[in-house]
């Protein structure tokens, strides 16, 4: 991502200085350099423009935008962000693919592993206390909790339409598309020999 705007509010400012977002603050697809950030007082703010595409799940071109808001706080880097979602899922009764959009609204604390005016190693949280944290280089990285967010919001039985007829069950047609020429009771398996006996009486 390049040539994105940000925006910092200083405690004790009444007045906003914008400026724009150089590069290194930005190395790559949902990584922020967050170290000048780190080093700036409560309450300062960056905003970002999120507009990427991705691979998803069923290795389709899927895609997201929408904003994402780092502040200083007291013990590290406050993330809020509302992105949607465009993805391609897989119908659970005819196995199509069919286009979602989902959003998802995000807030989550990342804490520094380093601090970025010495460089000393901070102090972790304890084993078994579940933190996002910000890497030894100040790169803060936000696929993890996106992807995070995005499974806890899919559905866990994906439908193209709440009517759809789903697959013959004896030869697997899409029964969306067209009607098959298969009976519409499907037999147990172990009475088709005496169907079979009774055609030929």
């Amino acid at each position: 991502m390049t040539d994105m705007g940000a925006r910092i509010i200083t405690t004790g400012l009444n007045s906003y200085n914008y400026h724009r977002l150089k590069k290194a603050e930005c190395r790559g697809w949902m990584h922020y350099n967050v170290a000048q950030l780190l080093k700036e007082p409560i309450g300062s703010l960056r905003s970002y423009q999120l507009e990427e595409n991705f691979t998803g799940p069923n290795k389709s071109a899927d895609s997201m935008s929408g904003l994402v808001e780092m502040v200083r706080v007291h013990n590290g880097i406050l993330v809020r962000a509302t992105v949607e979602v465009r993805s391609n899922l897989i119908c659970s009764r005819c196995l199509g693919e069919y286009p979602t959009a989902s959003q998802l609204d995000i807030e989550e604390e990342f804490l520094p592993t380093v601090d970025p005016q010495t460089g000393h190693k901070m102090e972790q949280p304890e084993e078994g206390e579940e933190a996002a944290l910000i890497d030894s280089n100040h790169v803060l990285d936000l696929t993890g909790i996106i992807n995070e967010y995005n499974i806890t919001n899919l559905p866990m039985k994906p439908l193209c339409d709440l009517d759809c007829k789903g697959l013959c069950q004896a030869c697997g047609a899409n029964q969306n598309l067209a009607d098959c020429q298969c009976e519409n009771e499907i037999m147990d398996p172990r009475w088709r020999a005496l169907a079979k006996l009774a055609k030929e009486e």
